[in-house]
């Protein structure tokens, strides 16, 4: 009877000795986020395993140029259309594992952002109210980039599936981040603006209710060009699906 307990107990030791050992051995994960896909925002993951707790991920996102999602609720102007915008994204972001660990189970992740966004072909439609000129309506087109840097923490659960283990899901249950963002969009006038039009056009662009920037207006007989210096919040969550090796 104690030959059989032992000889039981070595079987559950080099059961649990191989799993661990096949385990160490993937240490490196890709993935790409399912749910970003819908806003266009395509984003890919390599998260490399350094210990039983402790890995680091490097993701990599990029907006293809077009229209924006849910821009009225940025904007909220019916003189402002046709914006096109288009970016990228890298994330590098630690990863300590609470719960099983070797890249399974909960983990709490701080992480940098550095996002850079292009705009492009964002028309406001301006109407003159000065008396001396005939032509009151002048499209304005506005173009230009800006730039982000940010550091957040998110808070996540990462899954092993299939009989070897071998495929990923990682829910981001909540993330949230904080920076900076500058920028500077340029605006180009359809013909030369008067000074009492240059006047009225900065006010307007003032007024605009944008609410996710805060931004300093000049403009001149070609236009307007607004800088961009504000504080920027963001958020993160969603769904990847990947492979392990």
């Amino acid at each position: 009877m104690n030959k059989i307990l032992i000889t039981i107990s070595l079987l559950c030791s080099l059961i649990a000795n191989a799993q661990q050992k096949n385990e160490q051995e993937k240490m490196n994960l890709v993935k790409m986020n399912l749910t970003a896909i819908a806003f266009r925002n395509y984003q890919f993951a390599y998260e490399r395993l350094f210990t039983k707790r402790f890995s680091v991920q490097v993701s990599y996102g990029f907006i293809p140029a077009g229209q924006v999602p849910l821009i009225d609720e940025v904007i909220k102007d019916d003189n402002v259309d046709n914006i096109k915008l288009g970016g990228s994204n890298i994330t590098v972001e630690p990863r300590f594992y609470l719960g099983k660990g070797y890249g399974h189970g909960f983990y709490v992740a701080p992480y940098y952002r550095y996002s850079h966004f292009n705009i492009d072909n964002l028309t406001y439609r301006y109407t003159s109210e000065d008396p001396a000129v005939v032509d009151k309506k002048i499209p304005i087109a506005f173009s230009g980039k800006t730039n982000s840097n940010n550091i957040g923490l998110m808070i996540g659960a990462q899954w092993l599936l299939g009989r070897r283990d071998n495929w990923v899901l990682d829910v981001w249950f909540i993330g949230g981040h904080y920076g900076g963002a500058t920028g500077t969009i340029t605006g180009k006038s359809a013909r030369a603006l008067t000074p009492y039009e240059q006047n009225q056009l900065k006010e307007d662009i003032e007024d605009l209710d944008i609410t996710l920037f805060k931004y300093k207006v000049t403009t001149n007989s070609s236009g307007a060009v607004i800088d961009l210096d504000s504080d920027w919040l963001g958020v993160r969550s969603g769904i990847s699906f990947g492979y392990r090796f």
